[in-house]
């Protein structure tokens, strides 16, 4: 899989990493491709005061502001997706970008739209597909996520790989 010109980081996928201390393992995979949207990054600073959240994980992460199409085009995706999601949503149709998300209603919306999807599982994955990570460093990181609160459809990754 080549990189794509830009990759959008929800907040689940933010928090999942940052819970663990490895946002390095997005930034090795993806460089300065990985952004978010301003609407994530609030509920990412919504996280660090009232979950406890690391405030410097993201320091390096590149924040983007929806143009005005973009704008228009979130409003009107369905209200019971969050703001973040529908930030995401509306700049990956737009600019033609990966999502990352793991919200499944999201990322239902965002297969209607023929988006690209990926999650904290897939993240994982390619670490793994390019030797950057180890299957049993993979699973360990997995499994410290699931214990921070991250609600994995799998306990490994050992059938995915």
């Amino acid at each position: 899989m080549t990189t794509p010109p830009l990759v959008l980081l929800d907040n689940t996928a933010l928090t999942n990493f940052a819970l663990v201390g490895r946002p390095d393992l997005v930034f090795d995979l993806f460089g300065d491709s990985c952004a978010t949207t301003t609407a994530v990054f609030s509920e990412y600073q919504a996280g660090i005061t009232h979950r406890g959240l690391p405030a410097d994980s993201w320091d390096n992460l590149t924040t983007l502001t929806l143009q005005p199409t973009e704008q228009t085009f979130a409003n009107q995706l369905p209200p019971q997706l969050g703001l973040g999601e529908r930030s995401c949503i509306a700049i990956a149709v737009h600019r033609h970008s990966l999502f990352v998300c793991d919200d499944a209603k999201a990322r239902r919306e965002a297969q209607r739209l023929d988006i690209a999807i990926s999650g904290t599982i897939g993240i994982l994955i390619m670490n793994v597909r390019r030797d950057m990570l180890t299957l049993d460093e993979s699973n360990a990181i997995l499994t410290d996520m699931i214990t921070e609160g991250y609600r994995s459809p799998v306990s490994t990754l050992d059938e995915l790989l």
